[in-house]
């Protein structure tokens, strides 16, 4: 049986459902995503693109940068997705945007390079000064 996980925005204009497991799950501290985000750390599910379907709305896109593109509820604000041509078909899903962030906690968290002087990590978590270690 597949795990199907959902989620949505804020207002629910958007909803979106996931078919299957999440690669990984991790926080990130960049400087990109603590400004679209306007939050200290944001966690992330890193997932195939073919996972993810959007069942309720539309979301708007964002191009952050050349290779990055985010999206997020065009009604409330709600951060979304994260995907930067160097994944290839994988995605990351804003963590907090599922209906139980509960259910996939992060197993690493990444770009503490950029943590704010004023954030302490004590979760007993690896932490990477940038992006996940290459396999």
């Amino acid at each position: 049986m597949t795990k199907t996980i959902d989620g949505g925005c804020l207002c629910g204009a958007i909803r979106y459902r996931i078919d299957g497991e999440a690669v990984f799950s991790s926080t990130c501290e960049c400087r990109s995503c603590r400004r679209a985000s306007a939050a200290a750390i944001v966690p992330w599910l890193h997932l195939s693109s073919e996972q993810l379907a959007f069942t309720a709305g539309k979301p708007v896109e964002y191009r952050s940068s050349p290779p990055v593109t985010r999206t997020f509820c065009g009604r409330c604000g709600t951060p979304l997705t994260y995907k930067t041509e160097s994944y290839g078909p994988m995605i990351d899903v804003t963590t907090c945007s599922l209906d139980d962030p509960d259910a996939l906690a992060p197993i690493a968290h990444l770009w503490t390079s950029h943590r704010l002087t004023w954030v302490k990590l004590e979760t007993g978590l690896p932490c990477f000064a940038e992006g996940p270690p290459s396999a």
